[in-house]
């Protein structure tokens, strides 16, 4: 018999939502199960995984040894075999690892065997940054694998996402990259009974409607897009606030209608600028635009083009706040506060 699922409702946390999607998937769905390193450590996984294996017992919560190659190419081979693994890396940076398993494997069954047959695995990567983490503990690159066709990526924002698409991603029956940041795990929303979604049909939702400017993020961006909407709202600067949430397949066509209303438009994204998620909305948004919609030139916010620094004096630089993306909206804008 399955293990029953606590209430999916109430306030949440972003990671305890998380948790909360993992326990109504495996109530539910026997041919789910998770694997990967530090399961059952609150140090790997933070709050988002706390006791399942107690729940559901260690056979479904599988705790593997420090082998990232390995642990994925078991989920691979578990999920065509007709199961719904969800594989955990509790840092993006040493998924690298795996990096064959999931580009030249999992991206690639279905395409290879003419649809008939594909892998419905979800990959679970965790974003660390800040503490002094430094250049190789610290790296988002979403952007890479959402430039890889067949690989679906997937980057909640709240609460209520990070439960709901978790859910969506594991019942999805493609490869699926479902990125959160521990920078998120902390916020809380009220949360309603879990709408089971189809994947294959979600988008960018508006956060706030505005019509003097568009601002554009995904996952902890969103948040930093949110609270500068808010600061430029107290100075009568009005923002249409958008979240991606899926990166892959990338669908921009509302932004595109946003930015024909208020002719301006930035970008934040928690990668670095060359070859980015920022700079990807931008084109495809500057190609649909016509040139006469355009108040300003797209601005995007981004990381520096350098490693992530150790010096948390060089940290406060190195990462877009609040303060610095307000003062880079009104220079590029020329709209004042």
């Amino acid at each position: 018999m399955l293990a029953s699922a606590p209430p999916s409702e109430g306030i949440l946390a972003y990671g305890q939502a998380i948790r909360d999607g993992f326990s109504w998937l495996m109530s539910r769905h026997a041919e789910v199960f998770a694997i990967g390193q530090g399961l059952w450590s609150p140090w790997y996984v933070g709050n988002s995984m706390t006791d399942l294996d107690k729940q559901f017992g260690r056979h479904r919560v599988l705790d593997t040894p420090v082998s990232e190659a390995a642990c994925t190419g078991a989920a691979l081979g578990a999920a065509l075999c007709g199961y719904r693994p969800i594989i955990i890396h509790p840092r993006l940076d040493f998924m690298l690892l795996a990096v064959d398993q999931i580009v030249n494997q999992a991206a690639k069954w279905r395409h290879m065997l003419g649809g008939k047959n594909g892998p419905c695995l979800t990959i679970r990567a965790i974003v660390n940054r800040g503490g002094e983490q430094g250049a190789q503990h610290s790296q988002a690159l979403h952007a890479w694998f959402a430039h890889i066709p067949g690989l679906r990526v997937v980057m909640p924002a709240t609460p209520t996402d990070a439960r709901d698409l978790l859910i969506a991603s594991v019942l999805c029956d493609d490869p699926v990259l479902y990125i959160d940041d521990r920078w998120l795990y902390e916020e809380q929303e009220t949360v309603a009974p879990v709408r089971v979604r189809d994947l294959r049909k979600e988008g960018p939702e508006r956060r706030v409607e505005g019509s003097d400017l568009t601002i554009v993020g995904a996952s902890y961006s969103t948040r930093l897009a949110l609270q500068v909407s808010a600061r430029l709202a107290a100075h009568g600067i009005s923002c249409d606030v958008w979240d991606l949430r899926v990166v892959n397949p990338l669908n921009v066509d509302e932004v595109i209608a946003s930015v024909k209303r208020t002719g301006r438009l930035c970008v934040i994204d928690g990668g670095w600028r060359t070859c980015g998620l920022a700079g990807e909305v931008s084109a495809r948004v500057a190609e649909s635009v016509h040139p006469s919609a355009w108040k300003a030139a797209p601005l995007r916010v981004t990381l520096p083009d350098a490693p992530a620094p150790t010096s948390a004096v060089l940290e406060a630089n190195y990462y877009p706040d609040v303060e610095s993306i307000v003062s880079r909206v009104t220079a590029c804008f020329g709209v004042g506060t």
